[in-house]
């Protein structure tokens, strides 16, 4: 018996003594993580406000009210307010359906919802050319219709909606699956119809959840170039978004002008990731909250 007892406690001192590391180990393996994060990402950022700054802040800003500049801003703004409440509305409904039904072929539908996460960007763009461009499926139809989607506005929100569509939903379905649906059956019984149980029980349970994906959604959206840049045909001062614009100014020398639009985009996404760094806190809490 004692035997036992003893070959027990070293069963479960073993785990403790293979993960606890020396403190040698420790450090350098922080070491490590800190010098990757400082050259592929921090030093990356330092050189782009650097150089954007490099001619003065007169030229920043003269750089940032250039014509062109001003409307790849606005074209990014715009897209990114007519995708994020799509897929938001998206989002919420294949969660819903997901988590709150069971039926055939549900797991076909996760699996297509988490199709523009491993293919390219570049292929789902091609996909809209091939369907709404000259030579594709409607091109004869929108033609004689003078109905533009490839190389206008509509065909950039439908190759960002493509890119950007799971974010909501992958935001919500693990945090709806662990919450369950005791409350909602409860609110039923007590005579409360969907949109009062949608509204009072569901939504604060994943609002966290919920913005979570909402942030991601949007920072893919002002952040996308493979797929926009398939189908906007570059139509400076039309159809160039942020991240066309800083390629083309690239390309034209204007380094300056091109880390000036670069270090927006920057900013934006640091803001961004400070609020999507509060919404997964607070979503990841609300998840335990909710599988205790």
């Amino acid at each position: 018996m004692a035997g036992a007892s003893t070959i027990h406690l070293r069963s479960q001192a073993l785990p403790l003594r293979a993960t606890a590391e020396s403190p040698v180990a420790k450090a350098v393996l922080i070491g490590i993580t800190l010098v990757f994060l400082g050259l592929f990402l921090l030093l990356p950022l330092v050189v782009v406000f650097q150089e954007a700054f490099s001619k003065g802040a007169a030229a920043f800003l003269h750089a940032l009210r250039d014509p062109y500049t001003l409307s790849a801003i606005w074209l990014t703004l715009l897209v990114a307010a007519i995708v994020v409440p799509m897929n938001t509305v998206f989002g919420l409904a294949a969660a819903w359906s997901l988590t709150r039904f069971r039926f055939r072929g549900r797991s076909f539908l996760v699996t297509l919802i988490d199709l523009p996460l491993w293919v390219s960007p570049v292929i789902g763009g091609l996909i809209y050319v091939l369907v709404f461009g000259a030579q594709g499926w409607f091109g004869p139809w929108l033609r004689e219709h003078d109905i533009r989607i490839i190389f206008a506005v509509p065909g950039i929100v439908l190759a960002t909606v493509f890119v950007t569509f799971p974010f909501v939903a992958r935001g919500l379905i693990p945090l709806m699956e662990a919450q369950g649906i005791k409350e909602e059956e409860a609110a039923l019984t007590l005579g409360a119809n969907g949109w009062q149980i949608f509204r009072r029980v569901t939504l604060p349970k994943i609002k966290w959840g919920l913005l979570y994906g909402v942030i991601l959604c949007n920072a893919r959206a002002m952040g996308e170039f493979g797929a926009v840049s398939v189908v906007s045909g570059h139509i400076r001062g039309k159809t160039t978004t942020m991240p066309l614009q800083i390629e083309i100014l690239y390309n034209e020398y204007q380094f300056a002008a091109a880390f000036a639009v670069a270090s927006l985009l920057a900013l934006l996404a640091i803001i961004t990731l400070i609020l999507k760094t509060h919404a997964e806190w607070r979503a990841e809490r609300q998840l335990r909250e909710a599988t205790r």
